[in-house]
Parts: structure tokens; sequence; C-alpha cells
């Protein structure tokens, strides 16, 4: 679990001494293999980062898109999201896939399996003064969740040091994590990130030995960024430049996109490398 009390998660500060962090470029092209495991972040790596979080555009293709490749790959392709899995599928629709959601903080092993919860429920204390912020704040947008508890602020950029001084002290009260995402702070329980996550699925018998490469767009993805560079694998940023532990880099949503159809085409053709 990742602890801090100023903002982005110790994971992106650690962030900042990678060497590979400036003028990264494209990844490779995704090659079908047995030796591969995709994990794709899902808002502002599979969908665009909309003002509200229900207003999201899902491509159509999308989920039958992820569900090819997921079964080109074996399985080895999981979502992993700070959104809850019933958020996830009741804007994507009931997906054939491994999904980690809530950061972390639920975790789903594969397609049809059932779901694990790896933290505790938030307490239902920290969700009540949060509601009582972002009323004093201009009426901010709380998302809870079951394992964590967001507050967006982007219409009220001013309420950002009012709403981290809020959660700090929810943080050293409950012992929460904090993280701070693009303008949205998140409070959440021990045991719910995505690195964390990652590990877990790469301990599971279907990802064990493979090289793992995780996309994401946040600072709330170094977490990942990191397991799987210590995992060997790689990360791919999605959006512009700034410090990261990722070694490669899209420039949006749709070129991470272009990169999985290409893919999807590469493995209806029988171009599997073992």
């Amino acid at each position: 679990m990742t602890n801090s009390s100023e903002g982005p998660s110790l994971a992106a500060d650690r962030a900042s001494d990678f060497s590979n962090s400036i003028n990264l470029g494209p990844p490779p092209a995704l090659r079908a293999s047995s030796a591969t495991a995709l994990f794709l972040d899902f808002d502002g790596t599979l969908v665009d980062i909309a003002d509200h979080p229900d207003a999201v555009i899902v491509a159509p293709d999308l989920r039958p898109l992820l569900e090819r490749l997921s079964d080109a790959l074996d399985g080895r392709l999981a979502v992993i999201t700070g959104r809850s899995i019933a958020a996830l599928e009741a804007l994507l629709g009931p997906a054939e896939l491994a999904i980690a959601g809530s950061h972390g903080g639920e975790f789903r092993p594969a397609a049809k399996a059932a779901v694990e919860p790896l933290a505790s429920a938030l307490p239902d204390a920290v969700v009540a003064r949060l509601h009582e912020v972002a009323h004093e704040n201009g009426g901010l947008l709380v998302e809870p969740k079951p394992f964590s508890a967001a507050v967006h602020y982007r219409h009220h950029p001013e309420a950002r040091d009012n709403l981290l001084d809020c959660a700090r002290q929810l943080a050293a009260e409950f012992g929460l994590g904090i993280k701070h995402g693009k303008q949205v702070i998140e409070l959440t329980m021990p045991g719910s990130d995505k690195g964390t996550a990652v590990s877990r699925f790469m301990a599971l018998p279907a990802f064990r030995g493979t090289t793992p490469v995780f996309l994401g767009d946040d600072v709330t993805d170094e977490d990942a960024f990191i397991a799987v560079d210590r995992l060997g694998g790689h990360g791919i940023l999605v959006g512009a430049q700034r410090p990261t532990a990722a070694a490669f880099r899209f420039e949006g949503v749709a070129q991470v996109h272009h990169w999985l159809h290409a893919a999807l085409r590469t493995f209806q053709k029988g171009d599997f490398q073992a």
C-alpha cells in the first residue's frame, strides 16, 4: 500500500528518479506470445477522461476487442482500474475479462471467477466527512467505492488545498492512503493499489513467468509501472511527457486503440510467437 500525505503517491515521487522519463518513444508492436501478460488502466487509457465519471464515451468495439485479445493471450489480460468493478461494467458491459477494481481492492482473477476483496471496506465516517467537505467547497463530486472514495474538483480547482487538508486528516486518523490524480483526490484502504494488483495477477499460474506490460495515464498508475519494471516488464505512459517509471509512451487513447487493434489483426493472422 502506498501512503502519502503530499498528494501524489510515493510511487509517483519515486518515478521522478527514473532516467527514462523524458521524451519517451512509442512501444514496439504487441505480439501474441506465451510470454506476454497485458494490463490496462481504463480512464485516460482506454477512454478519454470526461468532466463526470459517468460521462465517458466507450467505443462500441472496446469490450469485444479486449475479450478477443484476452482469448489470444489465453486469459493473460486484465483491466486494472480505480473504478469499482460494478462501475466499470456499467460502462463497458458485462466483460469476459480478468479485472482488478477500486485500485486493486477488488480482484477478479479470471473472466468468470468470483470477485475477491483484497482490502477492508472504507469506514462510513470517511465518506460522510468527504461529503461535508464537498458541500462546503461548492458542491464537489464525491465518488464512493467499496474500498476507497474519490472527490473530483475539476470544476472547483480553488478547493484543492482544503480538500487535501481534509484528506490528510482522515488518512492520519483512519490509516488510509492518499492518491492525487488528475483533479481528483482519493482516500484508499491498505491493500488497494495498482502495483499490488499487478503483483497478485503475476503470482497466478496463468501469469507466472510471463513478461508484464502495463498501460496507464495517471500518477496513480506509477505503482503498477514500478511493479512491472521490477518483474522484468515495462510500463507504457498514455498522455503528455512527465517524470515516470514507464519505458514507453503513447500520446493518447486513440494511439492505444490503434496499437491494440493492430495486435488483434496480427493474432488473427496466426502470427504467434512462443
